[in-house]
């Protein structure tokens, strides 16, 4: 690695930091593509503010909710806040990699997760891993500063962390159970498990409270589903594991860059092994991300993973990594690592470019595909809308299928209508199976739109009208074979109530990561 290229790196950190949030937000403004499902489905939840959700606790909706009410419900604005905790997470991952392995490490460690693709995607959508990893890393970097530096503030920084980290993903909890282990292992400070460890923790607690409040009210729902997640629920083959650790495995091939990923897993490997001879700090460094890895990289063989599980657990891995190159390992294997993923990272952003001079748009090798059809789709839908009924005012929106369809017809919808979704099953598998149905509107109007040809359209939401009629028949710009249909049903009478809450878990459907 060039020492010029580092120096220039830590001189200019953070004038290179200002530099990629421009450059990352001129794209975000011109590349054209539409909300993916989760994002207009996060966006519909900001719609109505609560302490928890179905699948995730509040944070994705508080974040999408204060950026639109302040800048207005376009696709840029949801996306914002993605854009800034990216940068932010950037600036905390340098100097948490700079505290641990100096200027050095620090500047190659930034360059080594600038040339992961992961990255490109954290900075672009706004999910649920956004504000996880950005507080992910703020947490390390604190408790770095309370472990290392004996910095007693650091404590109550690292435990508001923790707990913005709890509010964005379950998962954060695994954190303080990393610290307590660390801590449990570590002579030289397990007395810090009296006092300080307990003013880490106080935050989360806190942060704990609501959650689990809005779950008691709700059945304990998010835990019903994140459940779901694991274990398998009926017998597997030995090929159907095989498979799974094979797309999973893809997915970090994809998501890290090949050597890169193969480096921070021998790299993890490695500092397991030698657990006992690693300094303190290269065992904190190994508990809160790469021992995690490797616990993730075999439950992929065990059970389905979803690629994104380990994500966060990269970022201690890199850092790790960084640290090895100084020691002098995989110095030249490195330089070829960093030029693979920069070169996969220069692809991501330039393939709607790519796409359009190899005329692959919309065919089955264009993985933006599910990004650009939903505008297009919701102006065909509001066209129909208007041609029925002149005067949308009090008319409401019932979705028949996968939920993606009721939250981006509600994002793009010019009147952003409220939007219902039918699940016949009786399965809670949504949000949208937790909001009550549209009992305000007994009396009014609803439009009724899926995949479902009129015959398979359940005969109890049809009932649930005074009148049901078919619209229109609207081209699907994702499946062309699979049209949705438009029914205008008149005089909502009742809504038909076959979704239930229940304690039986086998009711929660996983739906998501």
């Amino acid at each position: 690695m060039s020492e010029r290229l580092l120096r220039w790196i830590d001189g200019h950190t953070l004038a290179l930091l200002l530099a990629i949030m421009l450059l990352r937000g001129g794209f975000l403004l011109i590349n054209g593509f539409d909300l993916i499902g989760d994002e207009s489905y996060y966006w519909d939840w900001s719609r109505q503010p609560d302490w928890c959700y179905y699948s995730k606790p509040p944070m994705i909706a508080w974040l999408i909710g204060a950026f639109t009410w302040l800048l207005g419900d376009y696709t840029f604005t949801v996306r914002l806040p993605a854009l800034l905790l990216g940068t932010v997470f950037l600036w905390f991952f340098h100097a948490t990699a700079k505290a641990f392995y100096g200027a050095r490490g620090g500047a190659l460690a930034l360059l080594l997760v600038l040339a992961t693709p992961i990255n490109v995607l954290a900075n672009f959508l706004m999910t649920i891993d956004a504000p996880l990893y950005c507080f992910w890393m703020m947490t390390v970097y604190f408790l770095r500063r309370a472990l290392f530096d004996q910095q007693a503030r650091a404590w109550c920084w690292a435990g508001l962390a923790s707990a913005a980290a709890l509010l964005s993903k379950q998962s954060a909890l695994i954190l303080p159970l990393m610290l307590l282990i660390f801590l449990a292992v570590d002579e030289q400070r397990r007395g810090l498990l009296k006092k300080e460890f307990l003013v880490y923790l106080s935050p989360i607690v806190i942060a704990a409270v609501p959650i689990l409040w809005w779950n008691q009210q709700h059945d304990w729902v998010m835990f019903g589903h994140s459940k779901g997640h694991f274990g398998n629920h009926e017998p597997v083959s030995v090929l159907k594991h095989l498979q799974w650790a094979r797309d999973f495995l893809l997915y970090q091939l994809l998501l890290v860059s090949p050597v890169l990923f193969v480096l921070v897993v021998m790299s993890s490997t490695q500092a397991a092994f030698n657990f006992k001879r690693l300094s303190a700090e290269q065992r904190f460094l190994l508990l809160m991300g790469p021992a995690l890895l490797l616990g993730v990289l075999l439950l992929s063989v065990l059970q389905k993973a979803q690629g994104n599980w380990p994500m966060p657990f990269y970022f201690a891995g890199l850092i790790l990594l960084a640290g090895n190159w100084l020691a002098g390992a995989w110095k030249k294997t490195m330089k070829y690592g960093i030029g693979l993923g920069l070169a996969m990272v220069l692809l991501t952003y330039s393939l709607p470019i790519v796409l359009q001079v190899l005329k692959l748009q919309n065919t089955a090798f264009d993985p933006t595909k599910r990004f650009n059809s939903w505008q297009e789709l919701a102006i065909n839908v509001h066209f129909e809308r208007l041609i029925s009924l002149p005067n949308l005012d009090n008319t409401f929106v019932v979705a028949l299928g996968h939920r993606y369809l009721a939250s981006e017809l509600a994002f793009y919808l010019p009147d952003h209508p409220k939007v219902y979704r039918y699940e016949p099953s009786g399965l809670v598998a949504s949000q949208y199976e937790v909001w009550p149905g549209p009992h305000a509107f007994v009396g009014k109007n609803g439009f009724v739109m899926g995949e479902t040809p009129e015959e398979n359209v359940p005969a109890e939401l049809k009932a649930a009208f005074q009148n049901f009629r078919f619209l229109a028949q609207i081209p699907n710009p994702a499946k062309p074979n699979s049209p949705y249909y438009l029914y205008l049903g008149e005089n909502l009478k009742f809504w038909p109530e076959t979704v239930r809450l229940t304690s039986d878990k086998e009711s929660y459907a996983p739906s998501e990561n």
